[in-house]
């Protein structure tokens, strides 16, 4: 099974999008049918140029005035630039965007800027349902890979509800602060704890 790391893990494939010329009752319609509070708006080439969510709807259509209702459009209440991320961007890298900007999803684009998918907080807090077993193998493959090829290690790896203790003993070229920083890496991982003895 491959484990979750990247946004391309854990994105929902299909996009709710709206064309810049997209009027309000048309972005909203979506929104309800598809329970969505955020569509990227594209521009006639098919790239995200920006986003529009139901916080820019109530906070910038006028509320009486339903001849400028009809006339207000997607290009006119988006947030832009866009916030994006690549297929490629770390589970952890796009929750650190998403925080920063307190955003609830990002779009997902390829090279082009052409959207491929988005990316919600559900769909980033995934990787926490994930069995310890699973974790458990996926920190020893991780430590094993990355800091002791030859196998130079007496380590065993125990998780109890995403906590990871290490216990056995570590080569002295090995730093227990970089062993326990990999292991916090692995996404899943909510803390981690090193009881190593002396080599």
């Amino acid at each position: 099974m491959k484990h979750p790391r990247t946004v391309d893990d854990v994105m929902t494939h299909a996009v709710v999008s709206a064309r810049l010329d997209a009027p309000v009752k048309e972005i909203v319609r979506s929104m309800r049918r598809w329970g969505v509070s955020a569509v990227p708006v594209l521009s006639a080439e098919g790239r995200v140029v920006g986003v529009v969510s139901e916080a820019d709807i109530l906070g910038k259509v006028p509320g009486g005035d339903r001849d400028s209702v009809g006339s207000v459009t997607a290009g006119s209440l988006m947030s832009a630039p866009a916030v994006t991320v690549s297929r490629g961007t770390t589970i952890a890298g796009a929750a650190r965007l998403m925080g920063r900007g307190r955003l609830k999803r990002l779009p997902v684009v390829d090279e082009d800027g052409r959207p491929v998918g988005v990316v919600s907080r559900g769909d980033l807090l995934k990787v926490y349902l994930r069995s310890d077993a699973e974790l458990a193998g996926d920190v020893r493959h991780e430590l094993l890979a990355h800091l002791i090829p030859e196998g130079d290690a007496a380590l065993t790896v125990r998780v109890a509800d995403g906590a990871v203790t290490l216990t056995g003993r570590l080569p002295r070229s090995v730093p227990t602060d970089l062993a326990l920083r990999l292991t916090r890496a692995v996404p899943g991982v909510v803390d981690a704890a090193a009881e190593f003895t002396a080599e």
